[in-house]
């Protein structure tokens, strides 16, 4: 039996105890067990989230999308790469030099 089914047997059982054993009124009852299946599920999406592995680089040559910004010292000439073969390329070259990586501001 998968996860989803077992989950909405167990609240099923759940909701079936409380109506017939506890005298509680039917919709309320309805309305938190509903409540409570969307909360599981919404739960165990994230945590299913965790355990994926994280995809492998692609294969090199193959452009990866990128966002990095570097700024000339000389002029003050600013330049953002959006594309790029590796994670982390080398800078570019403005007035003869390396132009100097500028980090991401906290937002």
């Amino acid at each position: 039996m998968n996860r989803n089914r077992m989950l909405a047997v167990f609240l099923a059982t759940g909701v079936a105890l409380a109506l017939f054993l506890g005298s509680f009124p039917a919709g309320p009852t309805l309305v938190a067990a509903g409540a409570s299946y969307l909360m599981f599920r919404m739960g165990f999406a994230m945590i299913g989230t965790f355990a994926r592995p994280v995809p492998g680089p692609p294969p090199p040559g193959e452009l990866r999308k990128v966002k990095i910004q570097y700024r000339c010292v000389r002029c003050g000439t600013e330049v953002r790469m959006t594309i790029a073969n590796d994670e982390m390329p080398d800078p570019p070259r403005h007035c003869m030099e390396d132009m100097d990586y500028v980090a991401p501001a906290m937002e």
